[in-house]
């Protein structure tokens, strides 16, 4: 599955638009983490903790991203993008969101 942030696949001819397609992730940092996080914040500094937790929520979004594009009979996906927010304040939802599309067979 091809996943591309442009409107079009460099060297591909876009046949049909299949429509919206997403990847949604909610995750929380457990306790133990948050406390680690916590004190970092007093010293300043890259927090790795929640580093980590962005990227592997990340992945995750564009893994359920690439399963619903293929659930839909796609090629790939263009226009990707991330989107985020938090729920609570414990919890932060990533959304991979793009346009699925089926591509010129050569």
């Amino acid at each position: 599955m091809i996943v591309t942030t442009t409107e079009n696949v460099a060297g591909h001819q876009t046949v049909e638009s299949l429509g919206q397609v997403f990847g949604v992730v909610v995750r929380s940092r457990g306790l133990g983490g948050n406390i680690v996080a916590g004190l970092r914040s007093l010293f300043g500094g890259e927090i790795k903790e929640y580093t980590a937790l962005v990227e592997d929520t990340r992945r995750q979004a564009i893994d359920r991203l690439v399963a619903n594009a293929n659930a839909m009979g796609a090629d790939a996906v263009v226009m990707m993008r991330f989107d985020s927010g938090e729920i609570g304040q414990t919890m932060s939802e990533v959304v991979a969101y793009g346009t699925a599309v089926r591509l010129l067979r050569q």
